[in-house]
């Protein structure tokens, strides 16, 4: 074998084990990249209680809540990867004014809860915050399910088991796994992702009034996603909001486009 063909030999075999190395270093740490969990703690909100639920696999979850007034729905607000439950107060603080309930849910393994998150840890924790309405006399068909980027995930999970009054998503993907597939197409993340969050799925099923938000700058998560998930449910309503990225529901045109959504709603969550 002449030097040439063995150097290129060991160039082939060093690259093939860097990316193996790669590989295996996303696998392991995907946990990590998914749940980018805020090291600092936003300061409490006023107005609202910390409260506490308990996950179904025994997990006692801090969050926050501010009851409504009566006849007005409560918002169960999942929030996004890298925030916590005192973000969801801001991203919903013109509709505390009005009287809408809020549950600022929390997430195991976010702002100092235990557990570590994951898909079916989150769907459980999802569960617990509406369990935890119910023990306040509220039921699901008088919730309104927000949920804002990973939270969209959450939000559609218990949407499809509970029928609410409303869905709304901010800035959600179709699928954790087609967005990830998307953004590393040299890799095989369809067998390295381990949560896979498919929405497009799920949403078929679910029988109440869908909102979709999106930013036509969104460059975390593309508007081609809230606008695939569209196609799905032709029913939906769809705003693309030009120029705005991913922090789309800190914005007050998101907010507002919720309350104009939520006001053209009857109790049974039905159009007007």
């Amino acid at each position: 074998m002449s030097r040439p063909v063995r150097v290129l030999l060991w160039i082939v075999g060093l690259a093939i084990a860097a990316y193996l190395i790669v590989l295996t270093l996303l696998w392991s740490q995907q946990q990590s990249l998914i749940y980018p969990a805020p090291k600092k703690l936003n300061p409490l909100t006023g107005g609202f209680e910390q409260v506490t639920y308990r996950t179904s696999d025994g997990l006692d979850l801090a969050a926050g809540y501010r009851a409504g007034e009566p006849g007005k729905p409560t918002i169960i607000y999942f929030h996004g990867n890298g925030a916590d439950w005192v973000s969801s107060v801001v991203a919903t603080d013109r509709l505390v004014p009005l009287g809408y309930g809020v549950l600022a849910a929390e997430y195991r393994g976010y702002r100092g809860n235990p557990g570590t998150p994951h898909e079916d840890g989150l769907y459980r924790d999802g569960r617990a915050a509406l369990a935890f309405l119910a023990t306040r006399g509220i039921a699901a068909g008088d919730v309104v399910i927000i949920g804002n980027s990973i939270g969209s995930g959450v939000a559609v999970q218990i949407a499809s088991e509970q029928a609410p009054q409303a869905l709304v998503l901010i800035s959600p993907f179709a699928s954790l796994r087609q967005l990830v597939g998307e953004k590393m197409r040299w890799a095989p993340t369809g067998l390295l992702l381990r949560d896979r969050y498919e929405n497009a799925e799920k949403i078929v099923s679910i029988d109440a009034p869908l909102l979709l938000l999106h930013g036509s700058a969104d460059t975390l998560i593309p508007d081609a996603h809230s606008r695939q998930l569209e196609r799905v449910r032709d029913d939906a309503t769809l705003v693309i909001f030009e120029g705005k990225g991913h922090d789309l529901a800190w914005h007050d045109e998101a907010e507002e486009a919720v309350l104009s959504f939520l006001q053209t709603l009857d109790k049974r969550g039905n159009a007007r």
